[in-house]
């Protein structure tokens, strides 16, 4: 009775995240099958969980990796035939030995599980090699240089060879050295860690997909929570950089920022915001005497603060409210430190009522955690800083903050970590050879849902002098990755304000087409929640079996509608950079040359530094914003690309950016069908509060002849309502503001 008032209890914790998650950790009865020390819960039909238990203890707590188990049950047959268990569902057949021990050892004997691929047909066993994954990610970037942690991304949840599987058992090490724990009963509304029930059990999930990519990351976030939706300010512009400003420095970067027209949303206060050292929590008031002033100064000019923490070091004897929380964890009076110990509900519960509440009291936004590498063994053997850091400060901030969607800035912890947005990837050098790698790792993240990884744009550390090409590639990269953030260390002499550039011009572009692509890019994220596919997704998510798909490690697709291939390489001496593009196959529109080219190809061109090789899908609707300084206002006018060659739709997602309500039915969607060289904008459905009332829209055909008219809802439009570009092939239309609940259609005739 006790254990399952626990499982109660965790399911309501797990519940207040979001009322539209439904998660519980048990598995609905009908689809646990049995067999002595052995049990296997049929969760999809792709999907088998493999428990095996000498004690025959099965956890049925959720875990790091998962957290949910109640699906619908699919269809599945068993039975015990000579000796061996079988259960067949429309995807697998498990073969199971009665009797046998499961274990790590390969070997087919004992257990085996097939499937067809491709129409032939697959078998997995315990310890087979899965040589064909296609990898996740890594705790971190530091030290990046060309691909050398390439070696250490862990696996992922997807195969070339058709299957994987999610390693939950207690003994077995992630990438960090970290293993997994059960979350059993709450502290203060918080779902908390607690030892394994059988810390020697076998527990996998055997996930044999085939190559529907797509299909398996939807099915494990109905195991693993969703990737949930940052707030819609974090997809803006970032400053950053690890050095000891003043207030009087902070502001005259603001001023600047606005006195150069530059968009921006967020501004990081590095390290140096605090005394001590690494570890620190106290104001460093000769360098900001007035903090609660500067963050509301701050928030007066449209932005969010965040404060970098390291907190591994614990709370010194000269911090403020030392005093306070060495009598709450009543150590003695001569202690001259209040360890860091996050495993310790007392600890969590007082270091946060104390000292991080009135950080925010003052007014910060989101903490950046930093410093997670280490493990807590001194007090719960195997548990891992880096995960645990994420999961408690992301829920604290969920809990204490309802009125804003939870953020922390951090470092990859392993699987589940995906549910804690968003992701610090570390301190990469600034080479070619870095930048060159970073498409690859950061579309390789998707393969575990790990959606947001935010880069030190620019690179972290350089040994030379600054290099205006490479950073503007860096940033042009930027554009088409999640958090779009510059940043560097506090050597002397590196610059990240883009206005000190001599080409700061086509810097200024590349953040001007960040805040251009935002409701593009933001839709995207809410398909990242709905169906587990991350905004940037390597090609073999839509080509699988296009060998090409897997090879072109600096290519991938930015949502559905955009192909990104970047420049990764400096120019040559008539200034134009080479580099060899794959398209796949169908018609994409290349946005550098306004004209539609062949997929299923390969080839070559040359780069100017303005230009960014981007590529439309033929037939998309790519929704866009006018010009804008931040993202606290929203558009009375939108721009909507139709690209030629071919029929299609889109879909543009809005809510209210930066609230939980979400999750409950809050949000709009405006569906939008291009027929031949027509744009239907259907009326909006949905609601939420703060929705606009009437929009106005500039829609941009593009690649078109100059039509002879232009209709509007079937009345022809006079001159000044469009106009035609020749040098693009643009016709550019303009649609007067009109309610969202009526259909529009423009019509090139």
């Amino acid at each position: 009775m006790k254990r399952l008032f626990t499982l109660m209890a965790l399911m309501v914790c797990l519940l207040s995240a979001g009322a539209a998650d439904v998660l519980n950790p048990q598995a609905s009865p009908d689809a646990v099958v049995s067999a002595g020390n052995a049990r296997f819960t049929v969760l999809t039909p792709e999907m088998i969980r493999i428990q095996y238990s000498t004690k025959q203890l099965f956890e049925d707590r959720a875990t790091f990796a998962v957290v949910n188990r109640r699906l619908p049950v699919p269809r599945f047959t068993q039975e015990q035939r000579d000796g061996y268990l079988y259960i067949t569902t429309d995807a697998l057949k498990l073969k199971y030995k009665i009797g046998g021990v499961i274990n790590s050892t390969p070997s087919a004997d004992v257990l085996i599980v097939s499937f067809t691929l491709n129409g032939r047909q697959t078998t997995w066993y315990p310890g087979k090699d899965d040589a064909l994954n296609l990898k996740g990610t890594t705790r971190t970037l530091d030290g990046q240089i060309g691909d050398n942690k390439r070696q250490e991304l862990e696996n992922g949840l997807l195969s070339r060879a058709g299957w994987a599987v999610i390693d939950e058992s207690p003994r077995t090490q992630r990438g960090d050295g970290s293993t997994t724990f059960a979350f059993d009963g709450d502290v203060d509304g918080m779902p908390w860690v607690a030892e394994p029930i059988d810390k020697d059990a076998v527990d996998w999930y055997f996930m044999g997909y085939g190559h529907q990519y797509k299909k398996a990351l939807g099915d494990y976030i109905k195991i693993a929570g969703r990737q949930p939706m940052p707030p819609l300010y974090v997809l803006g512009y970032w400053y950053s950089k690890y050095q000891r400003y003043t207030s009087q420095e902070f502001m005259d970067i603001v001023n600047d920022v606005k006195r150069n027209q530059i968009p921006m949303d967020v501004m990081i206060f590095d390290m140096d915001w605090h005394t001590q050292g690494w570890t620190g929590w106290t104001w460093d008031r000769t360098a900001i005497p007035d903090p609660e002033g500067l963050i509301s100064w701050m928030h007066d000019q449209g932005l969010k603060v965040s404060l970098n923490l390291h907190p591994a070091d614990g709370v010194d004897d000269d911090e403020d409210y030392f005093q306070e929380l060495r009598q709450d964890m009543q150590l003695p009076q001569d202690a001259k430190v209040v360890p860091w110990n996050l495993s310790d509900p007392k600890f969590y519960h007082n270091m946060f009522n104390r000292i991080i509440r009135a950080r925010e009291r003052q007014g910060v936004d989101f903490w950046w955690i930093d410093w997670q590498q280490n493990l807590t063994s001194k007090y719960m053997t195997g548990l891992s800083e880096t995960f645990w850091c994420n999961h408690v400060f992301y829920n604290d901030m969920r809990l204490q903050r309802p009125d804003h969607r939870p953020l922390i800035f951090h470092r990859w912890g392993g699987l589940g970590s995906h549910r804690y947005p968003i992701g610090f990837s570390g301190d990469s050098f600034t080479t070619y050879g870095t930048l060159a790698w970073q498409p690859y790792f950061t579309a390789t993240a998707s393969n575990v849902c790990f959606g947001y990884w935010g880069h030190d744009l620019g690179g972290h550390q350089q040994t030379g002098g600054n290099d205006p090409e490479l950073y503007l590639r860096w940033m042009q990269y930027g554009v088409f990755t999640p958090i779009f953030r510059t940043h560097a260390t506090n050597w002397e002499g590196i610059e990240r304000r883009i206005w000190k550039y001599e080409n700061f011009p086509l810097l200024l572009e590349t953040v001007r087409l960040r805040y251009r692509l935002m409701p593009y890019i933001y839709t995207a994220c809410r398909q990242a929640y709905d169906t587990g596919v991350s905004l940037c997704r390597p090609l073999y998510y839509e080509w699988p079996e296009e060998n090409q798909a897997y090879h072109c490690e600096d290519e991938y697709m930015f949502g559905d509608d955009i192909l990104v291939a970047p420049v990764l390489k400096a120019s040559g001496a008539d200034g134009r950079a080479q580099r060899t593009t794959w398209l796949p196959q169908g018609r994409w529109y290349d946005v550098c040359r306004h004209q539609l080219r062949d997929g299923g190809k390969t080839f070559s061109d040359s780069y100017s530094q303005p230009e960014i090789p981007y590529f439309l899908r033929a037939g998309a609707v790519i929704v866009c914003n006018p010009p804008l300084l931040n993202l606290n206002t929203r558009p009375d006018r939108l721009v909507l690309q139709v690209v030629p060659g071919a029929d299609g739709q889109a879909s543009l997602y809005e809510d209210e950016g930066d609230t939980e309500a979400y999750k409950d039915g809050a949000y709009t969607t405006t569906r939008m069908v291009h027929t031949g060289n027509s744009l239907t904008i259907e009326p909006r459905q949905g609601t939420f509060s703060g929705m606009p009332a009437d929009r106005a829209y500039t829609v941009e055909f593009l690649g078109t002849d100059k039509p002879k008219a232009v209709s509007l809802n079937g009345q022809s439009q006079p001159n000044g309502t469009w106009n035609y570009n020749e040098l693009t092939r643009t016709t550019t239309v303009y649609v007067p503001t009109t309610p969202c609940n009526k259909q529009i259609t423009v019509t090139l005739d």
